[in-house]
């Protein structure tokens, strides 16, 4: 095996570190290479990962699905959301406690863990506790209630009060919509509690999102632009976008 394709197969490792799958395209625009050529990388060395009807997966990994909604979202647009993790990453700092959201952006900043001596994660999304779950430096906190299998998070009524019981560093948060006028919002409901409970408890707040969310409203509104203190994004507008909002003063960093 050439350096090069070592150097691949690496970057691959990390990208499926949460336990998801990554589609044959997203991979070769991930690597900067054609994806015959990410076929020959895993046909020519023995790997830990498997491509199976079209997608990789880690094969030792126990119960990955290609058929998994989240998954979908997970593979979409993955070069975007490594970039602005790899971005975000740059903010957390040895013995932080941080709040991580559910959803599919933050999933590739859950291999970037490992690089930390000592970490507490707290969260209520399945697939993330499952992946930090077995990182040795980081403590995790899961909060239970009523699964939502739609995004692999749970929810419940006593879910706010225990957040704020905690000393929350950093809240690092995604959204499905971001509006200058209507502000920050998700698809489903039961995240409001948590997302809210997290930007008020914690230092400092981080809105990662990609650019494709911007001027979306979606039906549960979180959060104001002003709540944040970093905008963690991909689109080089967004300095000027984001500060037209008269009570916001952020921080935007580009991606």
């Amino acid at each position: 095996m050439n350096d090069r394709s070592a150097q691949r197969l690496a970057m691959l490792q990390e990208a499926l570190a949460s336990g998801g799958t990554l589609h044959l395209r997203d991979a070769a625009e991930l690597c900067g290479v054609s994806e015959m050529t990410i076929r020959r990388d895993l046909s020519t060395q023995p790997s830990p990962i498997s491509l199976l009807g079209g997608r990789l997966v880690m094969a030792s990994y126990p119960g990955v699905t290609p058929v998994y909604d989240l998954t979908e979202q997970q593979a979409s647009h993955y070069q975007v959301k490594h970039r602005l993790c790899q971005r975000a990453a740059r903010f957390i700092e040895e013995g932080d406690t941080l709040f991580i959201d559910c959803g599919s952006t933050l999933i590739p900043l859950l291999g970037q863990l490992s690089h930390f001596r000592e970490l507490t994660v707290v969260t209520y999304a399945l697939n993330v506790a499952n992946s930090v779950a077995a990182l040795p430096n980081v403590r995790l906190v899961l909060l239970g209630g009523l699964f939502h299998a739609s995004s692999q998070s749970f929810g419940s009524d006593g879910m706010r009060a225990s957040i704020e019981r905690l000393g929350i560093n950093k809240a690092l948060i995604s959204a499905a919509g971001v509006d200058c006028e209507r502000g920050v919002s998700c698809f489903h409901f039961h995240e409001v509690a948590p997302k809210q409970a997290a930007i008020a408890t914690a230092m400092q707040r981080l809105l990662i999102v990609d650019a494709s969310k911007f001027g979306i409203v979606r039906p549960a509104y979180f959060a104001s632009l002003s709540d944040f203190d970093i905008v963690v994004t991909d689109d080089e507008r967004a300095p000027e976008l984001l500060n037209r909002h008269p009570q916001a003063s952020l921080s935007v960093t580009v991606a």
